[in-house]
């Protein structure tokens, strides 16, 4: 969960179409990166599973708090809908996978319960089939790092079970890559530049060198990463202060939810 808010941080800056990137060599954190939607999607998803909330109320309530945080338009239009009825579906956008690390946080021992709490989380504003094959392609690779398995035999997994191409690697892909919003177009992209990762830093470089929809790929590949390799301490203090000081309610989650697997963060 840390590895994807922290991915999200870094790529922060780097989005706007002025700012993207097609290298590795950038300073990973400065002053102007910030949390954004990323970060308080998967927050909200982590309360919704700590502590069996609804989805959709929980998530709403996280958008409403941090409405300056970077949402598209038809999300803010999905937090603020007066009914389901007026709230429009983001179908296959690729906001359906960053948030979901939750899902496999909580049920390291059970794919199939991560994969349940991923769709559960997943439908309630992303319920095209690319939607929830990228979230649960996200949520599939993610805990086979938790069981030790290695990058080559993720990659064979999932690129078995979800029909994603994994051939290319980060120096195929970064020549020719264009923003993407679509989980096909983001999720098997983030998924590459984990799984050819030295270590977390590695990984989260990697996904903002593409130059794409870089806080979401950083937050997709980190959260992986972190499942494959753990998080320095001194990112952890890095991300902590001062970005997440800022935002002491999802600290707090944050805090709670490795304190819950009896993990420090």
């Amino acid at each position: 969960m840390l590895g994807a808010i922290i991915g999200d941080i870094v790529g922060s800056i780097y989005e706007p179409k002025d700012r993207r990137i097609k290298t590795k060599d950038f300073p990973f954190f400065s002053e102007d990166c910030r949390f954004t939607d990323d970060s308080v999607c998967t927050t909200a998803v982590a309360d919704a599973l700590l502590h069996d909330l609804s989805p959709a109320e929980t998530m709403r309530k996280w958008g409403k708090r941090y409405p300056g945080c970077g949402f598209s338009q038809i999300f803010k239009t999905w937090i603020y809908a007066e009914s389901e009825a007026d709230a429009p579906n983001c179908t296959f956008r690729n906001g359906a996978a960053m948030r979901v690390s939750p899902a496999v946080f909580l049920n390291r021992d059970d794919l199939d319960a991560a994969l349940l709490a991923a769709d559960k989380v997943t439908v309630i504003s992303h319920d095209h089939p690319e939607g929830r094959k990228g979230a649960r392609a996200t949520t599939h690779a993610i805990w086979l790092a938790y069981r030790g398995e290695d990058a080559d035999a993720i990659r064979d997994v999932i690129a078995t079970a979800y029909s994603y191409d994994l051939t290319q690697s980060v120096d195929d892909i970064r020549p020719n890559y264009v923003f993407d919003m679509t989980c096909q177009g983001a999720v098997p992209q983030a998924i590459t530049c984990a799984l050819e990762s030295e270590n977390y830093e590695d990984a989260v470089r990697n996904a903002i060198s593409l130059g794409g929809d870089s806080d979401t790929l950083g937050a997709i590949a980190g959260a992986i990463a972190e499942a494959l390799h753990g998080i320095p301490a001194d990112i952890k203090e890095q991300a902590k202060v001062p970005y997440l000081t800022k935002a002491p309610d999802i600290l707090e989650l944050i805090m709670k939810m490795y304190h819950t697997v009896g993990t420090k963060i």
